[in-house]
């Protein structure tokens, strides 16, 4: 069973030479690792070139987000031609422990037809990431408690084992959600159809500067703009999933604006302006999936 793992990376060479460490220290299996930069200006396709002959190094051209990255990174997969099984796809501040691709490889061989795997995936204190907290079929969030082989319905980019038939069939992320939702709306695209499974005997530690769940009411002033994706994709993937997430999706941003009156310290009206401009462009946001050509 052949894998490759695509790492999307943008201007963080320290943490990418990290990732791929913890790759090749990989136990008990081989893998290829193919890195998608996202048009680094930080020196990175230099490291690369010097440090890792061994590694596929492909450069964007241009920032295209995570899911333009990893839509871009799975394409390219395929082109390779090397007939890969299993595609690992992760974020640059990714580490996985050594023995995370054994444990995915040996369930991988009792199940063929799974959709994807997703590890337990802590942050530098060894607490659950919040970020990165899966589904399972229930809608309940995978905790301490959890079983091993639990059944998920959706997980994140920090490190997902995609089975190669399950992309063939669902098609690739959506590029044009940028950043914030691509990896919510592609894993539930994929547990429709396959069963997913959560893997606790292994994990990943996802190294952010801060164990804290993105929020537009705490923000720093900086990064409010980019809640504008968060908020259009939220809404295209509430259109997708029925009436009922419409209405919950709406909950959210009434809740969102109240939040922002009682607890922002500062740029009420442009936090509040941001959830507004990205709500009106989820009106009429459908972008098409994209499948493999298989030619």
């Amino acid at each position: 069973m052949k894998t490759l793992a695509i790492v999307v990376t943008y201007n963080r060479k320290k943490l990418l030479q990290e990732c791929i460490k913890s790759l090749k220290n990989q136990k008990n299996a081989k893998l290829d690792i193919l890195i998608i930069d996202n048009a680094s200006t930080d020196g990175t396709e230099e490291l690369i070139s010097k440090k890792y002959s061994d590694i596929i190094y492909i450069n964007t051209g241009s920032n295209l987000g995570g899911a333009g990255g990893f839509n871009y990174g799975l394409k390219k997969a395929f082109e390779l031609k090397k007939q890969y099984d299993f595609l690992w796809i992760m974020d640059d501040d990714t580490i996985p422990d050594d023995n995370v691709l054994s444990e995915f490889l040996s369930y991988a061989k009792k199940d063929h037809n799974f959709g994807f795997l997703t590890p337990k995936t802590l942050w530098t204190d060894n607490s659950f990431c919040l970020m990165n907290i899966q589904t399972d079929l229930h809608g309940k969030l995978i905790n301490e408690n959890t079983q091993n082989f639990t059944k998920v319905s959706k997980a994140t980019f920090v490190s997902c084992f995609l089975n190669s038939k399950a992309v063939l069939e669902v098609g690739l992320p959506i590029k044009e959600f940028f950043i914030w939702g691509d990896d919510t709306e592609y894993t539930f695209r994929i547990s429709d159809k396959f069963s997913c499974y959560y893997i606790n005997s292994c994990k990943v530690t996802h190294k952010m500067a801060n164990n804290n769940s993105a929020s537009i009411t705490t923000d720093v002033p900086e990064r409010i703009d980019r809640y504008i994706y968060s908020y259009r994709n939220r809404f295209y993937i509430a259109k997708k999933r029925g009436f009922l997430k419409i209405i919950r999706y709406h909950l959210s941003i009434i809740k969102s604006f109240l939040q922002i009156i009682i607890k922002s310290k500062n740029f009420k009206w442009k936090r509040i302006s941001t959830i507004c401009k990205g709500y009106r462009q989820g009106i009429s946001f459908n972008p098409a999936i994209e499948y493999i050509n298989q030619q």
